[in-house]
Formats: C-alpha cells, sequence, structure tokens
C-alpha cells in the first residue's frame, strides 16, 4: 500500500472509530511500525486534519457524542487523590475528556485523556507511575471537560469530589 493511502485509510478509521486508535494497533492494521504511524500522522496533522492524540491513542479532535452533556469542574489535590477523583468521575458515567492547566508562560495547557471506564484511569495511572501530572504546575489547581450522560451525572460528580475533599471552590 502507497503512504498516501495508508494516510487516507488512518483518516477514515479514526473518523469512524468510537474511541482512540493506538499506534500500535493501527501499525498491525497496516503492516508498518508504530513509528510509520507516528510520521503518517505528523504529516496528517500538518496538513490540516485535527487529530488528537491521547493516553489511549489517536482521535479526531472534537468528536463529542451528542447525546452527551459536556461541562468543566474544577479541582485542586496532591497527585496522591488522582486516583480517587478520576474512579469518582467514571462512575457515574462520565468520560474525563482532558485535564486543563493555566501555566504562567504558556497559558493553557490541555492534556487529552479520554478515560470511560475504572481500567483506563488504572492504565492512566500505571503509564503515570514515573512522571509528574500537569496539575503540580499550578499548586493542584485544574479542571476536567466532563462528558456527561446527564446533569444529575454531573451533580453526583460534584457531590463525590466534594466529599473527597478536590473539589475546588472560592472558600479554599
Amino acid at each position: 500500500m502507497e503512504a498516501e493511502q495508508r494516510r487516507q485509510n488512518i483518516l477514515t478509521l479514526l473518523a469512524e472509530s468510537k474511541g482512540p486508535l493506538s499506534a500500535t494497533a493501527l501499525a498491525g492494521r497496516f503492516s508498518v511500525s508504530r513509528q510509520i504511524i507516528v510520521g503518517d500522522v505528523a504529516l496528517l496533522r500538518a496538513a490540516g486534519n485535527d487529530i488528537a492524540a491521547t493516553p489511549r491513542g489517536y482521535l479526531m479532535a472534537g468528536q463529542q457524542p451528542a447525546d452527551k452533556l459536556c461541562r468543566r469542574i474544577a479541582c485542586r489535590h496532591e497527585g496522591t487523590e488522582m486516583q480517587a477523583e478520576l474512579y469518582a468521575m467514571v462512575d457515574e458515567g462520565c468520560t474525563v475528556k482532558d485535564v486543563i492547566v493555566e501555566h504562567p508562560l504558556y497559558g493553557q495547557l490541555t492534556g487529552l485523556l479520554e478515560l470511560t471506564s475504572r481500567h483506563d484511569v488504572d492504565e492512566f495511572i500505571h503509564r503515570g507511575k514515573n512522571t509528574k501530572p500537569l496539575s503540580l504546575l499550578t499548586s493542584g489547581i485544574h479542571l476536567h471537560t466532563l462528558l456527561c450522560p446527564d446533569e444529575a451525572a454531573f451533580q453526583r460528580v460534584s457531590e463525590r469530589l466534594s466529599a473527597l475533599g478536590v473539589l475546588y471552590r472560592e472558600d479554599h
């Protein structure tokens, strides 16, 4: 298969996918190395395609189910509370789209997460064992964008995060 055809096929797969596709999975599908896929995605991005890289793989940026409610929530905690915070969100049926911090030099920094289950959270925590979370740049203050099944689910997340002591409020 020619490289251009492979890149077009990657775009089609990403557009049709219901979740992230890893570079390793794409490499296996096209019988090329993972690094070839990484390069293909870089070229597709340079050509103007809005492809996002998440810890679980690539997806077309902006893909959001129409039946989900999009909300942002502010949190503050030490790194040790991250797993409990993320569990509280996915346990209520919400997808944790990203984490956002405000950096004094670079402005808004966003890390795409796409976490939908405890399994996703566990993999994310495991992969991050030897790294520091973005929120350490801001004394633990950060935002999460959530896709929730409904307003009630978002309210339950807010209540659970408040009970954990990680919901950021003015009185902190």
